[in-house]
């Protein structure tokens, strides 16, 4: 869906509807949020339409998300150059052409923002500088604290926020000229009062230009007459009132949140969940911008059963976050309480694949150990819940039953895919793993076979059949000490079980050959061949004891008859015997 949203937003840009292109690129980052080119898309659409600030906030964002990509800083550098940051500008592409320094377009447009920063420290009054920059200082506040008509302004966010972005860039000040508020300011800080014509549209701008630039030289600034402006003869004076400070309030606000989450984290600790809530509902009203409140909160409502709320809470933290710019990490943070909540509420669904889903996009944003187990464990659930559901003994049987009939005809595959359909049904059941062990066994399929044997033998240790299949596989791949104890070891449940016996005579005969060396040139070459890739026979030719033994049978017999007599040695020559590794004569 990302991918069609973004192949909408390409085809938009290349028609030139700009706005359209903005939103299908929109749509793509909802749907992948760490998508770089998504942003880096949306970037350019916004600079065709001129909306430089919301340029650069996506170029940032894709430089953070792929700082080693040099297109990136192309998107940087031309947001910084429309907004006259031509220094920035400057910066970016430098720092771009060192991750590629053949893009043409990264060169093309250093250059073009060196001229421009040239340009712009010929002349003050230049594009990319900003004639009423001395009146944005640190006196600015102070100034319109004093105005009875700009004191009311401070109370509203939005054209704080707006002063506040002119007075860190100047050069700001042509995004806001539309909104009356601020030409009143600037009025203001330039102490002269600005009117309007019909009480709409302000008068016109001092001009820069210089005289005998052939257009109507305009009084600077400092020149400018105050116009009286009217009032009511009646009207009384506002009272002066205090603007309280922006800053010192908001730190205040956050200092007191972080005390009541402190507060709440105690109370959590002391398992008074509702106390707890109290605490952390205050901190998020003091302070909607750190979303560990939230997470915080949900950790409540996920002890107290409250699954619904908890997901609530991590979805506002997730989108909060996002708004933010948050650590990755407080993001999967939330992501992954969410999906706990989930699994707690598919005990009762018994549907995992929510929650599955969830811990996943946790682990995009972080790949935390912690979130990891817990996708695992869902997963894990989701598939036991399967079995659950298909679990049938009844129908295994019958599986089972078509499975022995193949093996008769001898269509053993037809036979293994019965088998297999049976132990689905009924994953406990020793039998179908034996009949299927036999049926690898005659396909040739060792491994699969000795598999197939060992865990019959795991589900049922007393049945005699798993031991002749494992003892059958094993003596086919010529393991005949490995055969012959698996033998043994099944005589031990069932001792006149006439398969296990005779399988244990036919052990015996391969091994006294062996000891006997009677085996032709070829037979013994593939012997020793298959013994040095067995780990055990490995481990006995490293033993320095071993290899001190085998050195005194060949040269000090006296000594050699003393090392039959352990028990341990003797065991390990008579497995190089059986290997054909040693000869015995």
């Amino acid at each position: 869906m990302a991918d069609e949203a973004k192949a909408k937003g390409n085809a938009a840009f290349s028609a030139g509807n700009f706005d359209d292109a903005v939103r299908h690129f929109t749509d793509a980052i909802n749907l992948a949020p760490t998508n770089h080119v998504l942003y880096s898309n949306r970037s350019a659409a916004y600079a065709s339409l001129n909306k430089f600030s919301e340029a650069l906030s996506d170029a940032q964002k894709t430089v953070e998300l792929k700082p080693d990509w040099g297109k990136g800083y192309s998107r940087l550098g031309a947001a910084h150059i429309g907004l006259h940051n031509y220094s920035d500008a400057v910066s970016a592409y430098k720092k771009g052409l060192e991750i590629d320094p053949n893009n043409e377009a990264l060169k093309s447009g250093l250059a073009d923002a060196e001229a421009a920063s040239a340009r712009s420290s010929r002349t003050r009054a230049g594009p990319g500088a900003s004639p009423f920059g001395e009146a944005f200082g640190p006196e600015m506040w102070v100034k319109l604290s004093s105005d009875p008509v700009t004191r009311g302004f401070l109370q509203q966010p939005d054209f704080v926020k707006m002063m506040q972005d002119i007075q860190k860039s100047p050069n700001n000040l042509n995004l806001y000229l539309k909104d009356q508020r601020v030409m009143q300011a600037l009025g203001v800080l330039l102490n002269l009062k600005l009117q309007t014509r019909g009480g709409e549209e302000d008068e016109e701008m001092p001009s820069a230009s210089a005289p005998g630039s052939g257009s109507p030289e305009r009084k600077r600034p400092a020149e400018a007459e105050p116009v009286k402006e009217k009032r009511p003869e009646k009207e009384p004076e506002p009272e002066p009132m205090e603007v309280p400070d922006e800053e010192k309030e908001k730190k205040e606000r956050k200092a007191l949140a972080q005390k009541e989450k402190e507060a709440g984290n105690a109370a959590y600790k002391k398992k008074d969940f509702e106390t707890a809530i109290n605490h952390y509902s205050k901190a998020i009203d003091l302070d909607d911008e750190d979303i560990s409140f939230l997470t915080n909160r949900a950790a409540v409502y996920l002890e107290m059963g409250k699954y619904e709320d908890c997901i609530k809470d991590c979805d506002k933290a997730v989108e909060r976050g996002r708004e933010l710019r948050s650590d990755f990490k407080m993001v999967a943070r939330a992501l992954t309480r969410k999906g706990s909540a989930l699994v707690k509420m598919a005990k009762c669904s018994k549907d995992f694949e929510p929650a599955i889903e969830v811990f996943q996009k946790a682990l995009t944003e972080h790949r935390n150990p912690d979130t990891l187990k817990k996708l695992n464990d869902a997963e894990k659930a989701k598939k036991e819940l399967e079995q659950q559901e298909y679990f049938d003994p009844q129908i295994a049987d019958e599986e089972r039953d078509k499975g022995n009939q193949f093996f008769k005809e001898q269509k053993y595959p037809d036979a293994i895919r019965h088998y297999t359909e049976a132990i689905k049904r009924n994953p406990k059941d020793p039998k179908a793993y034996s009949n299927r062990a036999a049926c690898y066994t005659k396909l040739g399929a060792m491994p699969e076979g000795l598999k197939d044997a060992e865990k019959c033998i795991e589900l049922d240790p007393t049945f005699s059949k798993g031991y002749t299949r494992k003892g059958a596989v094993q003596f086919f791949m010529k393991e005949y000490e490995k055969a012959l104890e698996t033998y043994q070891e099944g005589l031990k449940h069932d001792p006149q079980n006439p398969e296990l016996l005779d399988g244990v005579r036919r052990c015996v005969e391969q091994i006294n050959k062996a000891s006997r060396g009677d085996f032709t040139p070829d037979e013994l070459k593939e012997r020793q061949a298959k013994a040095m890739q067995d780990p055990e026979i490995q481990n006995i030719l490293t033993d320095p004891v071993m290899r001190q033994v085998l050195v005194d049978f060949q040269e000090n017999p006296s000594a050699a008859q003393n090392h039959m007599k352990n028990p341990l040695v003797m065991n390990k020559i008579q497995k190089l015997v059986s290997a054909g590794i040693v000869q015995v004569k």
